[in-house]
């Protein structure tokens, strides 16, 4: 598809027609209530809410896709000028209300763009979404899917959190074993309705919201279980940002025996961890900025707090006052796996680029795809890679015994190889020496890395490999073990 024709939760100017899959922040960014590019496609629902963001917003901007049904837009060609065919289809995407997949069709082939979805094995409406798109597939000429861009928040496999029906019951126990507490929850301006309706209905109790959120309650037609007024219920849900451990500490130490309150996270990904010197971290999560400094061993707080990462299969209580549930609206590892499975694209694209734990999808999803492209690559971004070199005293060299020269591949690569699992693939290699007598290894562009295993630096680990990549550096032996893990390599990167 060219550039131009159409933007997908994009809203800067240059483009014939705009799509909105959902309403949630990230999605939105440029997008005001002076907005004014073009045509906006999305859902009935989110038209709907989009004035409650967008108090101002010019409603007759508005185009609104109806679910499994196909629509045809004539557009013109920004290379040509001449008008081409666009046929769209809107498929719910189970994440929030109004959220949506879109599928373009045209004489650029076959794309359909995730925006961020779930679809669980066990949830009705996500079977009625996927048996409508592969109608909508087949509809579109059966040749396949050519492009996905895929919701790639939780791509990777150490992410297996359980279903949002399992986190419910799990929300559900927290809440009822505590019966003489105060329980506040925090969630978006959009998301987890259901999981509240849930809660209601299960303990039969009042849901608190604040005013703006009961607006959206209201608009999404939803039951009358919430309300504004305080006394009557001891359950709150309320907005991300003022939930913190230091917002409870300070609920807990105005009334601390009248009635102790406890705090419920529904999230996928609770915590993060930061590096420092070298062999330590600091670690915690966004409930408070305060973290905990520990240094790596057999039996550390850090091997404890690992395992916390990721694998969110039980409630956690990470503080004595916080429990986190796995309660995620974007699709597990496993579901992900799934999906690229069914859909059989030829080639695969992320959506979430600009996150720290940047997952790229084709480094674990690649094999199931029809198109020819590397399985296990490391992603960089283009402007990081117009040249490099490598520097360690332990590079060993395949080299022609007859010839001082580098090893060619059948590909007709060049191969330097750094240990018997592990070699660098590269159009052109110069081999020099820097001022110290080291040895250098000059790569050209699209450098990529070959083999599974953690690069071994001859046999002394400790010497890091260093690689310089237009003007940044980094460690190699930690670049590659996220290598491993799918992870960018240019968020890993430290300013010289």
């Amino acid at each position: 598809m060219e550039d131009g024709l159409i933007s997908v939760d994009r809203w800067a100017n240059g483009s014939e027609a705009y799509f909105l899959t959902h309403l949630h922040s990230d999605h939105t960014q440029g997008l005001s209530s002076s907005w004014s590019h073009g045509p906006l496609f999305c859902s009935s629902i989110t038209a709907k809410l989009l004035p409650i963001k967008y108090p101002t917003f010019d409603l007759s901007l508005l185009r609104i896709l109806q679910i499994g049904i196909s629509h045809t837009l004539s557009l013109r060609s920004p290379s040509s000028d001449d008008f081409t065919t666009v046929h769209v289809t809107a498929i719910d995407a189970c994440h929030c209300p109004g959220s949506i997949l879109l599928l373009f069709s045209g004489d650029f082939g076959c794309v359909l763009y995730t925006g961020d979805f779930r679809w669980e094995p066990d949830c009705e409406k996500a079977r009625v979404a996927k048996d409508m798109l592969s109608d909508c597939i087949n509809a579109h000429g059966g040749d396949g899917v050519d492009v996905v861009y895929l919701d790639n928040t939780y791509a990777n496999p150490t992410y297996d959190f359980p279903t949002r029906t399992v986190a419910t019951q799990q929300a559900i126990d927290i809440i009822s074993t505590h019966p003489d507490h105060d329980v506040i929850i925090g969630i978006n301006t959009l998301g987890k309705e259901d999981l509240l309706v849930q809660i209601s209905s299960a303990l039969n109790i009042l849901i608190w919201v604040w005013p703006e959120r009961l607006q959206t309650m209201h608009l999404l037609g939803l039951p009358d279980i919430f309300t504004t007024d305080t006394t009557l219920t001891r359950v709150r849900a309320v907005p991300m940002y003022s939930f913190s451990i230091d917002t409870l500490e300070a609920l807990n130490r105005i009334r601390p025996t009248t009635r102790p309150t406890i705090g419920i996270l529904p999230s996928g990904l609770p915590w993060e961890k930061k590096s420092l010197k070298k062999g330590e971290f600091l670690s915690g999560s966004f409930l408070t900025s305060r973290y905990k400094r520990t240094r790596r061993s057999a039996n550390s707080t850090l091997v404890k707090i690992d395992k916390q990462i990721g694998k969110a299969g039980s409630p956690k209580k990470f503080d004595q006052y916080i429990f986190s549930v796995p309660y995620s609206d974007h699709s597990n590892f496993a579901e992900l796996e799934g999906f690229i499975k069914f859909v059989k694209p030829t080639r695969l694209k992320g959506i979430v680029s600009s996150s720290s734990c940047y997952i790229e999808p084709m480094y674990y999803f690649g094999r199931l795809c029809t198109g020819n492209q590397p399985v296990q690559q490391l992603h960089t971004r283009s402007k990081m890679i117009e040249s490099g070199d490598f520097e360690d005293d332990n590079v060993e060299l395949d080299r022609n015994r007859s010839k001082e020269s580098f090893t060619m591949n059948e590909s007709g690569k060049t191969v330097v190889t750094i240990s018997s699992e592990t070699s660098f693939e590269a159009d052109s290699v110069v081999l020099d020496r820097n001022k110290s007598g080291k040895r250098v290894v000059a790569v050209s562009p699209k450098t990529s890395v070959r083999g599974d295993d953690d690069i071994e630096l001859g046999r002394n680990r400790s010497k890091a490999l260093k690689v310089k990549l237009s003007g940044f550096r980094m460690r190699g032996l930690s670049i590659f073990r996220r290598k491993r893990r799918g992870a960018k390599l240019s968020d890993y990167v430290e300013e010289c």
